[in-house]
């Protein structure tokens, strides 16, 4: 299984059990993995982890 056929099951499954507040959580929790993962080696770590 790639990754997108867990995207593919993950959106069909929101889709069909009419889970619609999922896609926030979701996105939220993407955008602040990027963030830690893009920021991890850098100057700025230490005010991007004062914010958790």
């Amino acid at each position: 299984m790639g990754k997108t056929s867990t995207i593919k099951e993950i959106w069909t499954f929101m889709r069909v059990r009419k889970k619609w507040w999922l896609v926030p959580v979701l996105l939220l929790l993407g955008l602040i993995g990027a963030l830690l993962v893009l920021t991890e080696g850098s100057a700025l770590a230490p005010f991007i982890y004062a914010l958790f």
